[in-house]
Formats: C-alpha cells, structure tokens, sequence
C-alpha cells in the first residue's frame, strides 16, 4: 500500500516477502546479520487479526525476543532487531514504522561499531554463524516457550532472560560415541533427524560434529547394555578412528583366530 499510494521510506530497506510473520525463522534473522545487513525489521498482522488463524504473529514475537537475546549475548545491540505489526492497508503507518527504524540504525551506525559493541567486523561475523549452526538445537530446547501464546504482549519481553540464553549458548552439549562399546547395530543412525551418523554393518558408527543439532536423539536409543553414546559439555570431542580402523570386532570371532 505504501508503494501504490507513493509514500516516502527510507531507500536502504530492502523487502523480503514471506507469506506470514511466523515463517520468519531464527536463522532467517541471522543470516541477513551475517550478510551485512544493520538492521532487520519484522512487520506482521496485527495480534489477534492472523489472516491464516494460526497466530503466527505470536510466534515471530516470541522468536524476535529469544534473537534479541542472542543477539546481545554475541556483542550485538538488540536494538538492531524490532517486530512491529501493520496490515496491508496501512500504509502510511508502515512507512512511519521504516523511517523511524532507518533513524535508529542510523544513529548506532554500521554493524559491530554501534553501542557496546566495538567487535571487528570478521570476529562478529564468526560468531553469527557459529550461533546459526545451533539453531536446530536452539529451537528444541526453548520449543515450549517459542509455541507459547501469552495473554499480554508485554509478558513476551521477560519470556527469555540474559542468563538463560548466556547457559544455553555456554552449556552446549555435544556426543560422541565410544568406539570400545559401540557394535554397529546401526539404531542411532536409522534414528538420526539429520543422518549426520557415518557407519554400516560392522563399522563403527562416528557422529559427524558439523551435521549434528546436538538433539540428543542417538543418546536416547543407544542400547543400554551398549552405552555407547557419551554426552559431553564444556569438554572436546576426542577425534574419530580412522576409517581402516572402524571394524567391529565380535568377541566370538576373536576367540576364534586366537
């Protein structure tokens, strides 16, 4: 509307269409961040007027505070990041809502120099992609509070809290699966969302570290009598076996060639 009807906003906004606020994913915010981008504005219908009747505006809400939270944790102002609601007829206030915007990012000037950040440009960048590769693992652990639908909006704003997000980003597990107990019955891997397992019949299985979303799937299905599966935090996965060293060596058959 405020295209049709000729109205003024700052020309630094470049529009990204989605079909509702709530497809807005965490790693959408991130990625435009990471891409050079001062700022990212989050507009959406107004609360309790969803044109699909699936509240999707509440959860781009709820995802908006989490990233905010995120945010300041890697040396960024929140104040980068808004969500504010306009439907399609309203034009005059969506340009109201850029100009204001641009002024604000204006005012902290370009990414990483705003205030309190003062982070090199390639250090800041590091950080925003080492925190979208946890995305996945992010968004299961806070998936009820992301879901959730308060009565007042203002509630959203102490939904998530700095130390929260600072434990969650610092206490990130890992897994890593011992080579001495794993038998290569092969359940973590069939059970892994993102088949990030490398293994097969009589091999050991190894879990690939840049794949994995940290979901904790193949710790829970691991075999108790095997207990292959360690879970770490705040400790270094110990390196894999070469692959000419994977073999699964059953305690019958070694008996045998002895």
């Amino acid at each position: 509307m405020a295209g049709v009807s000729r109205l003024q906003y700052r020309t630094e906004a470049r529009l990204i269409r989605v079909m509702c606020s709530g497809r807005v994913d965490l790693s959408f915010v991130l990625r435009g961040f990471s891409n050079g981008a001062d700022g990212v504005f989050i507009g959406g219908c107004h609360p309790g007027e969803c044109n699909y009747m699936v509240h999707g505006n509440y959860h781009a809400l709820s995802m908006v505070h989490l990233c905010r939270r995120i945010l300041e944790h890697i040396g960024i102002n929140p104040e980068r990041l808004i969500i504010d609601w306009c439907d399609a007829g309203e034009g005059i206030r969506f340009g109201r809502i850029m100009n204001e915007f641009g002024s604000k990012i204006q005012e902290l000037g370009p990414l990483g120099e705003g205030e309190g950040e003062g982070t090199d440009g390639s250090e800041l960048k590091s950080r925003i992609e080492e925190v979208t590769k946890l995305v996945p693992y992010i968004k299961l652990v806070e998936k009820e509070k992301l879901e959730s639908r308060l009565e007042k909006l203002e509630e959203y704003e102490e939904l998530y809290t700095s130390d929260e997000v600072d434990k969650l980003l610092t206490e990130v597990p890992s897994y890593y699966i011992d080579p001495e107990k794993c038998q290569a019955c092969g359940i973590c891997a069939r059970q892994c969302p993102v088949e990030a397992i490398e293994g097969g019949k009589n091999k050991i299985h190894v879990i690939d570290q840049e794949k994995c979303i940290k979901c904790g799937t193949c710790f829970e299905v691991c075999p108790p009598r095997f207990g292959a599966v360690t879970k770490l935090v705040n400790e270094p996965v110990p390196a894999p076996l070469p692959e000419e060293e994977r073999t699964v060596v059953r305690k019958g058959k070694e008996n045998k060639e002895s």
